[in-house]
């Protein structure tokens, strides 16, 4: 009786082995099938050669927007050392950064609150389990970096802002609810947006609040994914032929009509009725005054 209750534990973990095995093979294939299709567009996008928007270069592999080709085309345009840091990655299965990784075989950090589950050991990549904040992230961001991806949804700003090092090329998500004022959170080292009074949509900075970061760092903004999502900065001395935008013509405001509040009630609006539901009471500081106040009272 034994022996036989022991064979079918034994057929049982092996089986269940035998799929996780065929679930990594499927993994593994799907990954290798889509960065074949990302090389092939690449291929494509460089032959174009300097682009008027970078809308023109956007394609998405792993990323969930248009990141990864606006990526190839930057860092082609670009000399900087092929190592990135990715500051917010998730579990990284859709970060802005691995085709990079996977298709132009650059070295890596990613990092995040949360476990960064994706293995990837034919890869030079590094993980870190840690919350981001402005007291910290000089031990996660140094070195020589070509890349640096912010997307935190919370302390973007005040991140990047004590940020030593100057990559070449820093992508920072944006928060196109804040419209064209210049502002952003005020700086709480423990900020969690999904425990916000305010709503999801409370979170990070304005482009106009991180471009003005971006032109005291020394660098020209080149212009936001089609999403509305994440905004892109060059380093001055390697700008070159990119076309440096002021951000009324790189703004991109957000389809997005799900959000929801700290008791993770969900609401579907669009961008004005979010915006005066939400923030008509919250707390901002503006990055030119240098001042908190309540609502987005400047009008731009």
């Amino acid at each position: 009786m034994l022996t036989k209750l022991k064979r079918k534990i034994y057929n049982y973990l092996n089986f269940d082995n035998k799929i996780k095995a065929l679930e990594h093979l499927i993994i593994q294939e799907s990954d290798s099938q889509k960065v074949l299709l990302g090389k092939l567009l690449t291929d494509n996008l460089l032959k174009k050669g300097t682009l008027k928007s970078i809308h023109e270069a956007e394609f998405s592999i792993f990323s969930q927007g248009g990141d990864d080709g606006i990526i190839q085309y930057l860092v082609s345009k670009v000399d900087c050392p092929k190592r990135f840091v990715d500051l917010g990655a998730g579990t990284y299965g859709q970060p802005d950064t691995r085709f990079l990784l996977q298709h132009s075989n650059w070295s890596g950090l990613a990092v995040d609150a949360s476990p960064v589950k994706e293995k990837l050991p034919l890869f030079d990549l590094e993980t870190k389990q840690t919350f981001i904040t402005a007291e910290n992230v000089n031990e996660l961001v140094a070195g020589e970096v070509g890349l640096l991806n912010i997307d935190i949804d919370g302390n973007d700003y005040w991140v990047w802002k004590s940020i030593k090092i100057n990559p070449a090329i820093v992508i920072v998500e944006y928060n196109p609810f804040f419209g064209l004022h210049p502002v952003t959170i005020p700086y709480n080292k423990d900020f969690v947006r999904t425990k916000s009074d305010y709503g999801t949509i409370y979170c990070g900075a304005s482009l106009v609040a991180l471009c003005h970061l971006a032109k005291e760092k020394g660098y020209s903004f080149v212009g936001c994914s089609r999403q509305g999502v994440n905004a892109y900065f060059v380093r001055n001395d390697k700008v070159g032929d990119l076309q440096d935008l002021t951000p009324e013509e790189g703004f991109v405001m957000t389809q997005c009509r799900e959000h929801r509040d700290k008791f993770n009630k969900k609401y579907l609006m669009n961008p004005e009725e979010a915006t005066n539901f939400f923030l008509k009471d919250a707390l901002f500081f503006d990055v030119e005054r240098k001042r908190e106040h309540i609502g987005l009272l400047t009008k731009k």
